[in-house]
């Protein structure tokens, strides 16, 4: 059992904090680092991250399905959100989510307060999208290397 600063670890999911062992002493280092993380505890950043983004998910399905097109979407959530597109794109990728900002999400999208910090089941795939990936595997390996490049350069010109 390891003590330092106050905590208690069987150091087995942590870092030796500000003690560090090497060569038979017990040197300090000079920063403590953060504690304990355990491998059970749910990591609130990911947590609001993963679940900010399938408020997004659902967000552009539904404006799809209305038939507005997929480009511009990001800055629609972002004001959505009331956030500008700078800050929506720094939350998709590593900005943490503080308390204050994940209460605004809720409120933007109609979620509970605290839904962003629970961790949800995901949805998966929708029928429809479930029939079009079989389509597209069937015609994929229904075709020759000819065809599969055919197949990719009008899935890439659909998306430009």
């Amino acid at each position: 059992m390891l003590k330092a600063n106050g905590f208690q670890s069987d150091g087995a999911n942590c870092k030796e904090s500000s003690l560090t062992r090497q060569a038979g002493a017990t040197i300090r280092s000079p920063k403590p680092s953060l504690l304990c993380h355990t491998l059970t505890e749910p990591n609130l950043t990911l947590t609001r991250r993963h679940n900010a983004l399938q408020l997004f998910q659902q967000f552009a399905e539904a404006r799809m399905r209305a038939g507005e097109p997929p480009k511009g979407l990001e800055q629609a959530f972002a004001q959505a959100l009331q956030v500008s597109p700078s800050m929506w794109s720094q939350i998709k990728s590593s900005r943490p989510i503080g308390d204050k900002l994940a209460r605004q999400i809720e409120a933007a999208c109609g979620q509970a307060h605290g839904w962003l910090d629970e961790e949800h089941a995901s949805p998966g795939l929708s029928p429809a999208e479930e029939q079009f990936l079989e389509l597209a595997l069937k015609a994929w390996r229904g075709s020759n290397a000819a065809g599969r490049k055919q197949l990719k350069l009008l899935l890439k010109q659909t998306l430009a």
